[in-house]
């Protein structure tokens, strides 16, 4: 039986067990995470994030959900290792981070992280889905992970877990799925979403790449203007900024608070 060093690390709510594996001695991660994640059994995330070499930018993150998949991105997970990068200095506070999404770029001053993200792609506008014999008006757009958005008059009518999973699972999105994210207009500039996560299988305080996909379909369709304000299911506020060039979204960055909150061992 040997030991691993993780730190526990949040952001919007989001919570995540990084790892160090820049020397790649740490080997079955899919079943680590699975272990580690266990909030009865191990120490309890969302997902754990592994720091490891890259050849192009100044290391890659892997990401790793409870359920022991690989996720192709993590908008808060990103956040999160950029400032525990920075912290543990495998980069400078403005860095480049290798993800199977692409390239991400991160600038961390002080617990304030802003990642710009991947473009986003495969938009789909305004198509319904069949849920239970009910008609449910969605878009959908890649964030770097499948994101699909239901405009709501109120949230705390929804239950998420229940039609987050219909939507994840719905056959439109098959093979993959998608997340979930309900989201309800509060101004112009203000919106409030609570997301379901592929992977971790329920609703989570927050979604970097949700909020993301939340603002800037909210962009178009209310005609809003960047930095859009994401107030998450934790209570506390993301801002995404974008671009528009030519029809399409460019420039997209997701900014706010980090915590990396305590480091430990534990017994493998």
């Amino acid at each position: 039986m040997g030991k691993i060093k993780f730190t526990k690390a949040v952001a919007t709510g989001n919570d995540f067990i990084i790892i160090d594996n820049m020397q790649g001695s740490i080997r079955n991660l899919s079943q680590l995470a699975k272990k580690l994640c266990d909030r009865k059994w191990g120490i309890g995330a969302d997902g754990l994030l592994v720091a490891e070499p890259s050849k192009r930018c100044d290391f890659k993150m892997r990401i790793f959900n409870p359920d022991g998949s690989e996720a192709e991105m993590c908008g808060n997970g990103s956040r999160c290792i950029a400032l525990y990068a920075a912290t543990r200095k495998i980069a400078k506070s403005e860095m480049t981070v290798d993800t199977i999404a692409g390239v991400l770029q991160a600038a961390v001053k002080g617990d304030v992280v802003k990642v710009r993200l991947t473009e986003p792609k495969d938009i789909r506008w305004n198509f319904c889905l069949m849920i239970n014999k009910c008609p449910y008006k969605v878009n959908f757009v890649d964030t770097g992970v499948p994101h699909t958005i239901h405009f709501v008059k109120d949230l705390d009518d929804i239950d998420v877990k229940n039609l987050g999973s219909h939507i994840r699972s719905h056959g439109e999105f098959a093979p993959g799925g998608t997340n979930a994210d309900f989201v309800k207009i509060v101004d112009k500039n203000n919106i409030k979403i609570r997301t379901y996560e592929r992977g971790v299988e329920d609703e989570t305080l927050a979604c970097g790449t949700g909020a993301v996909a939340s603002a800037i379909i909210s962009a178009e369709t209310e005609k809003m203007k960047s930095p859009v304000i994401v107030e998450t299911q934790s209570g506390e506020k993301l801002k995404v900024y974008f671009e528009m060039v030519e029809g399409n979204f460019k420039n997209v960055y997701l900014e706010g608070m980090a915590r990396l909150v305590y480091e430990g061992e534990i017994l493998i």
